[in-house]
């Protein structure tokens, strides 16, 4: 099982699960976990994905996602801070589109979410407000 569970999830993961299986063993009922052991973890959710690294290591799902999502955030603010700009942005004319008119705006986090809005003819809606409310959710 163990020879399965390598080729499956790869060398860092299997080692990865080792480190958690360790501490666990070792622990006191009701210990959090500690923060290098949630680093590696999103470390190695970076790299294999949440969903196979939760299982991996056996911590919950969301947990780990909140996690790499707000990593995601901090490394995206202080990259803009070291450059000393503000994030990128994008404006869009609002100007009349023709009936026949069609486009697609795509939008990505850092942490991998994404945002895609079509557009088909002549009602553009509020990207503002909708980019806004992307970029601020969780």
């Amino acid at each position: 099982m163990a020879g399965r569970a390598s080729v499956a999830w790869g060398a860092d993961l299997v080692r990865g699960a080792a480190r958690f299986a360790d501490w666990r063993r070792g622990r006191e009922v009701g210990a959090r976990i500690p923060a290098a052991l949630w680093e590696l973890a999103v470390e190695l959710a970076a790299r294999h994905g949440v969903s196979r690294t939760s299982q991996a290591l056996r911590v919950g799902y969301y947990s780990l996602q909140e996690r790499v999502e707000s990593r995601g955030r901090k490394l995206a603010h202080s990259s803009a801070v070291q450059q000393g700009k503000s994030p990128t942005f994008v404006e869009l004319s609002a100007a009349p589109f023709g009936a026949a008119c069609e486009c697609s705006i795509e939008v990505e986090k850092p942490c991998g979410t994404k945002l895609r809005v079509q557009v088909r003819g002549s009602q553009l809606p509020d990207l503002t407000a909708l980019g806004r409310e992307f970029w601020e959710s969780r």
